[in-house]
């Protein structure tokens, strides 16, 4: 079965999410966790069984499906789901071509593939007496098995170019959390917007910082889950103006600066990559290191903290000697 950072993601932190955790637990006194730009969540998913409560928050509908699938408490049978993933392994590609496998056939995934995964989605979305968690586990599960079969370098920016795409998508399940002591709360918004009505011990903040736009980079998951056929554009077969993300612009310094003045928490946790000298325009980051100490050093005392490690790389990227920044800022509270 899947677990949740069984998936490629631009940005995950899987791989130093424990060297994170390590510096909260050292430098950071609370029980409530709010990871306002979750992406994959794999640093909540690790921190929350030693928190009281965790706030996940994303704009992308497939990442509030995927916190539902593998977070949310609701009730599910999984005698049920293993009896559905068995039916969906054995479905047969449709005999003709829907919207999916017209658009992405041969490209993303091959045309059979794309035919399974058609038909296998609009078997979901009509069956009878599941329940909200069983049905957002299905779809995330569908995504996850897209994931491990899609012909991309990670992301849907772009696809392998290619003359024949072989076919390999196989359908599994996703394995939800087991977090029974810990509660959890899901939003689906606007950061900046949602920083000023929730409040937190503990926030950490890891938004994007360059051109890249993660609505784009995983639109057909958004379109699996919206199943909503938008109207495409370009070779990479993208919708547009679909949640873009200020953090991707020119104003990102002033968006971030509005962020942080705004949280609610004790402590301030941010990751930032340093990749701002980068020869590539797309990796380049929009805000630079002194922006980002100066903001939040406005907020409280900050420790900086570092670690190499291995950027993401299309293979069109030169950056040596990149390294991951942990900023921890203890925020000044009113009666200091």
């Amino acid at each position: 079965m899947f677990q949740l950072h069984n998936r490629r993601y631009t940005g995950s932190k899987y791989k130093l999410a424990d060297w994170i955790i390590e510096l909260v637990n050292k430098h950071c006194v609370g029980d409530t966790f709010f990871e306002i730009f979750a992406g994959t969540s794999v640093v909540t998913s690790l921190i929350a069984p030693q928190m009281n409560k965790v706030i996940l928050n994303d704009t992308l509908e497939s990442s509030r499906i995927i916190y539902n699938a593998f977070y949310s408490k609701g009730e599910f049978d999984s005698s049920k789901l293993a009896t559905l993933k068995e039916k969906y392994s054995a479905v047969k590609p449709a005999n003709k071509n829907g919207y999916f496998s017209e658009n992405y056939g041969g490209k993303y995934f091959s045309l059979s593939d794309c035919r399974k995964i058609e038909k296998i989605r609009n078997r979901i979305e009509k069956e009878k007496d599941l329940t909200p968690k069983e049905y957002a586990v299905l779809l995330a599960s569908l995504i996850y098995s897209m994931d491990r079969c899609a012909n991309t370098v990670g992301h849907f920016d772009a696809y392998r170019r290619s003359e024949y795409v072989s076919d390999k998508f196989v359908f599994d399940l996703i394995q939800p959390l087991d977090l029974p002591d810990t509660e959890v709360v899901i939003h689906n918004e606007d950061a900046n917007v949602l920083a000023e009505s929730v409040a937190a011990d503990i926030v950490y903040v890891d938004p994007p910082y360059n051109s890249r736009q993660y609505c784009q980079f995983y639109h057909i998951y958004e379109t699996i889950v919206r199943w909503d056929n938008p109207e495409l554009f370009g070779t990479a077969l993208k919708p547009q103006g679909r949640l873009l993300s200020d953090y991707c612009r020119v104003n990102a310094p002033q968006v971030f600066a509005d962020l942080i003045s705004k949280l609610n928490c004790k402590y301030i946790v941010v990751s930032y990559n340093n990749t701002y000298n980068s020869k590539s325009n797309s990796s380049r980051n929009k805000i630079t290191l002194e922006e980002i100490e100066t903001t939040l050093k406005k907020k409280g005392r900050v420790k900086q903290f570092s670690k190499s490690h291995q950027y993401f790389n299309a293979g069109k990227t030169e950056f040596s000697d990149h390294k991951e920044l942990l900023f921890i800022v203890k925020v000044k509270q009113k009666n200091d």
